[in-house]
C-alpha cells in the first residue's frame, strides 16, 4: 500500500508502484489538468510539484515529469498538480497572471507544464534570478508561442517574487495567492504521515520478489513501461543509504547509487571539486529529469552516449556492486560494459555506490557536449578529459568519449599517448590521429560516421582550448 497526499487529498492506493504518476492522477483519481503528450519526459506537458519533507521540518519542491515518476516514488510525499494550486472561484495565481498578461498561450496543451514549473520555481528557497526562471522551464516545450511571451513572464514573474522573504517565505506566497494556504500545513501533515508509515511501515512497492529495480524512472518507463508495471519493483530512489555525496578520508569521493544528477549538480562538495560543474550540468538533460534521474539509472542503462557515465569514465571512477544477502565487490567503471547495452555485472547485482578520487592541484577535467539542441537532447558526441599537467606538460591523462562506438569509451591509447608530451597545437594533432583509431562510429539519426569523428576532434581541441589557449593557436588547430 502507498500512502501520499494528492494536493489535499490523502491517498492510500494499492496501484501498481512501477505505474506512472500520470496515469493514476488522470484515469484513477481524474484529474485532467496533468496533459499527456510525449511519455518520454521530454514535452513537460505533464509537469506535477512533488514536495519532499527536510531535516529541518521544510518541504522541498521540485518539478518532475509524472510520466516518468513511478507511482511508488511518490510514497510519503506531497503531489501537486494544477488543480492543487487554482486559486478559488477561477481567480488566477500570480503565475498564470503573468503567462496571460504576456500572451504566453496560445493552444493552451502545453501550458499547464510551464505554470507548474514557474510555481516550482516560486517555492524554491534559492533566490529568484532571471537565470533561475528560465532554468525552471527548460523541461517544457511550447510548439505555438515562440517562447519571447512566456521568456517575458518568467521575468515578470522573478520580479515579483523578488518581495519574497528569505524567512517564512511560505506565509508570503500564500499571501500573495502563489499557492493555496493549505500549503501551510503541509510539513505537520507530511510529518505525521511519515511517523504513521514509521511506526506501521508501508511495503513502498518494495517485494522480496522483486524481478526489477526502479530508481528515478527515466530510463525504464521509457524503454519497458508495460513490464516494470506489470512486475514487482524495488524502489530505490529514497533508500537514505544510497543517497548522498561525501568524501572520505582517503581522498576519494563517493556517491550514493540513488544520487540524482541534481543532487550532483547542487552539491557544495561537487562544485568546490569543479568549479565550471554547474554548466556542465546544464548539458544534461532537463531541471526536472535532473531531479529524477540516478546517477547509477544512468551508468546501468549502458548508453554509449549516457553524458554522466563520460564524465566519471575520464574521472576512473570505480562502481561498488552488491548481490542481495551476498558479498560485494568493485567494478571500475570502464569495465562494467561488455558490448551495446550489454553488463559485465550480473543482472541480480544492484549499484550500491560510485567513488573516484578527487582531482588535485594541477588537475584539470572539461565535459563537452554536441547535440542537436543545446538542453534535453541526446548527445551526438560527448567527451571529457582529465589531466595532470606540470610545467606545460601531460603527466598523466584521461579521455573517454560517447556516440563514436557500442559502448561508453575510455580511450586509453590517447590517454597513454597524451602522458609525457607537451601541450602543443602538433600534440593535439598526433593525439586526435590515435583517437580516431580507438573509434567506431555508425551514421545514424545523430550524424554520420564521418560527422562524428570529425566532432570528436574538435571536442579534443576544446578540452585543451579550456584551459591553455595561450598554448595553442586556433589557426593551427584547424
Amino acid at each position: 500500500m502507498l500512502h501520499f497526499y494528492l494536493n489535499k487529498q490523502r491517498i492510500r492506493t494499492d496501484q501498481p508502484a512501477g505505474s506512472t504518476l500520470l496515469d493514476f492522477v488522470r484515469y484513477q483519481q481524474h484529474l485532467k489538468g496533468t496533459k499527456i503528450g510525449c511519455r518520454e519526459g521530454d514535452c513537460g506537458a505533464c509537469t506535477v510539484l512533488v514536495g519532499d519533507l527536510q531535516p529541518d521540518g521544510s518541504v522541498q519542491y521540485q518539478s518532475m515529469t509524472s510520466c516518468l515518476t513511478p507511482l511508488g516514488n511518490a510514497h510519503g510525499k506531497h503531489i501537486v498538480t494544477v488543480e492543487g494550486i487554482n486559486a478559488a472561484a477561477g481567480a488566477l495565481t500570480p503565475v498564470q497572471q503573468a503567462i496571460v498578461q504576456e500572451g504566453g498561450s496560445q493552444c493552451g496543451f502545453c501550458t499547464v507544464g510551464f505554470v507548474m514549473s514557474l510555481t516550482g520555481h516560486s517555492l524554491s528557497q534559492k533566490p529568484a534570478t532571471a537565470e533561475t526562471g528560465l532554468a525552471a522551464i527548460d523541461g517544457n516545450i511550447c510548439r505555438c508561442t515562440g517562447y519571447k511571451s512566456l521568456e517575458r513572464a518568467t521575468a515578470l514573474l522573478t520580479e515579483q517574487l523578488a518581495g519574497r522573504p528569505t524567512q517564512q517565505p511560505m506565509a508570503w506566497l500564500t499571501e500573495q495567492k502563489f499557492v493555496p494556504a493549505y500549503f501551510q500545513q503541509m510539513p505537520a501533515q507530511l510529518r505525521k504521515l511519515q511517523d504513521e508509515l514509521h511506526s506501521a511501515p508501508a511495503t513502498n512497492g518494495h517485494s522480496s520478489e522483486a524481478q526489477q529495480i526502479l530508481g528515478g524512472g527515466t530510463d525504464l518507463l521509457v524503454q519497458r513501461p508495460e513490464h516494470v508495471r506489470e512486475v514487482p519493483v524495488q524502489l530505490v530512489y529514497d533508500r537514505p543509504h544510497l543517497r548522498g555525496i561525501r568524501q572520505d578520508a582517503d581522498g576519494r569521493v563517493v556517491l550514493g547509487a540513488a544520487t540524482t544528477a541534481e543532487n550532483l549538480r547542487a552539491s557544495a562538495l561537487m562544485q568546490q571539486l569543479f568549479p565550471h560543474l554547474h554548466r556542465y550540468m546544464k548539458l544534461v538533460s532537463s531541471t526536472p529529469i535532473r531531479n529524477m534521474g540516478t546517477v547509477a539509472g544512468n551508468f546501468v542503462n549502458a548508453s554509449p552516449i549516457g553524458d554522466l557515465t563520460i564524465f566519471f569514465l575520464a574521472l576512473n571512477a570505480t562502481v561498488t556492486v552488491e548481490t542481495p544477502g551476498g558479498p560485494s565487490r568493485e567494478i571500475l567503471l570502464r569495465d562494467l560494459y561488455s558490448g551495446y547495452k550489454t553488463l559485465t555485472k550480473a543482472a541480480e547485482e544492484q549499484v550500491l555506490e560510485i567513488s573516484f578520487a578527487a582531482p588535485q592541484p594541477g588537475d584539470y577535467v572539461n565535459f563537452e557536449k554536441v547535440s542537436k539542441r543545446t538542453h534535453l537532447d541526446i548527445a551526438s558526441v560527448n567527451s571529457a578529459l582529465w589531466l595532470r599537467v606540470a610545467d606545460g606538460f601531460v603527466q598523466e591523462a584521461r579521455l573517454s568519449a560517447g556516440g563514436v562506438g557500442p559502448t561508453p569509451l575510455l580511450l586509453a591509447r590517447t590517454s597513454s599517448f597524451l602522458a609525457g608530451k607537451e601541450i602543443t597545437p602538433a600534440t593535439l594533432a598526433a593525439a586526435n590521429e590515435v583517437a580516431q583509431t580507438e573509434i567506431s562510429p555508425i551514421s545514424d539519426a545523430r550524424g554520420t560516421a564521418e560527422y562524428k569523428r570529425l566532432l570528436l576532434r574538435q571536442l579534443l581541441f576544446a578540452h585543451f582550448l579550456e584551459f591553455f589557449p595561450e598554448r595553442l593557436r586556433f589557426r593551427e588547430l584547424v
